[in-house]
């Protein structure tokens, strides 16, 4: 699931409106709801203002794994 996916998961889940979400986030309606449908790139900064709007962690939305490092044979 992508990081849009996620978050329009995440306020719809909690019954949240859209538009009340990108108010608090200082994003203009039309940008946030082209985020939320995949019409237009979140940036880090985008996500940043959601998740203080929404008073969560960017790591609620966002998978974290480690790769091993790998040798370059020296």
């Amino acid at each position: 699931m992508r990081v849009y996916e996620k978050v329009r998961a995440y306020i719809d889940d909690n019954g949240l409106k859209q538009i009340s979400v990108a108010q608090r986030a200082g994003i203009p309606k039309s940008t946030f709801n082209a985020m939320m449908n995949g019409r237009r790139i979140m940036y880090a900064d985008d996500l940043k203002s959601i998740c203080l709007a929404l008073n969560v962690s960017p790591e609620l939305f966002i998978e974290f794994t480690r790769n091993p490092v790998k040798s370059n044979g020296k």
